[in-house]
């Protein structure tokens, strides 16, 4: 028994190194196959290249350092779990994440929210947003905080519109009716939120538009009362379906 943990503390070390090449390779093949896209905003995804980088760097330099014997500086530091199981936890979650892909963001998290959440007009008013933009560059979620601001619908009649995002089936809405929305990011997946627009289609109902289908909605904008309410609503005059964007998020 002596010797067993004698040879288990002796391998933590190489756990340690292996438990940072294992984190390092993992963000490097996010990254190499554009799943960061998924999972972190573009503004922070050179820090986490570097990051990556960063920790196969620090394992190359602790296996040298323990394959040549040399000592290696300890810090003194109190931790919450045993370094056994803390490390096994690093190693058990870099391994899932090899195994299993990072999967955008879709209806099943967006469905319990009200239509008034995910079309921005519960939030709260920002003091100013100015958008230099056409009316049809603007992204779904350049349209919710454009509206967050000065929210009369009447403001945007005639408007064109020309936006992508997943379709959703909000019961308020009449079978005519869809929500064409996206997630959009501050700064990694763990903050993603859901916006979306009204879309009158053009013709039939939206069971042709199966929910989560990624459409590209053009039209133009008109105020109706939709679900109790007078709101923006995209009159759809093209509506087709579209493969999931590289980057899946409004920023």
């Amino acid at each position: 028994m002596v010797l067993r943990r004698l040879t288990s503390v002796a391998l933590l070390p190489w756990l340690d190194c292996l438990s940072l090449a294992a984190w390092g390779g993992l963000l490097l093949l996010y990254w190499l196959r554009g799943d960061l896209n998924l999972l972190i905003h573009p503004a922070y995804q050179a820090l986490t290249v570097f990051t990556a980088i960063a920790f196969l760097g620090m394992a190359i330099a602790r296996g040298w350092q323990l394959k040549s014997q040399r000592p290696f500086p300890q810090a003194s530091h109190s931790a919450l779990l045993p370094r056994r199981l803390s490390i096994g936890l690093l190693l058990l979650v870099a391994v899932a994440g090899f195994v299993i892909p990072p999967r955008v963001f879709a209806n099943d998290l967006a469905r319990d929210r009200d239509l008034a959440d995910l079309t921005g007009y519960s939030r709260s008013r920002p003091q100013a947003f100015r958008s230099s933009q056409r009316p049809e560059e603007r992204t779904i979620t350049d349209w919710v905080r454009t509206l967050n601001v000065y929210p009369e619908p009447s403001a945007y009649v005639g408007q064109r519109v020309n936006v992508t995002g997943f379709a959703m089936h909000p019961p308020e809405l009449p079978s005519n009716y869809l929500l064409v929305a996206r997630f959009t990011l501050t700064c990694c997946a763990a903050d993603a939120y859901p916006l979306g627009l009204p879309v009158r289609l053009p013709a039939g109902d939206r069971q042709s538009y199966p929910v989560d289908q990624w459409l590209s909605v053009q039209g133009v904008m008109q105020a109706e009362t939709v679900a109790g309410k007078k709101q923006v609503v995209i009159a759809a005059r093209q509506v087709q379906p579209i493969s999931p964007p590289s980057n899946p998020y409004d920023s």
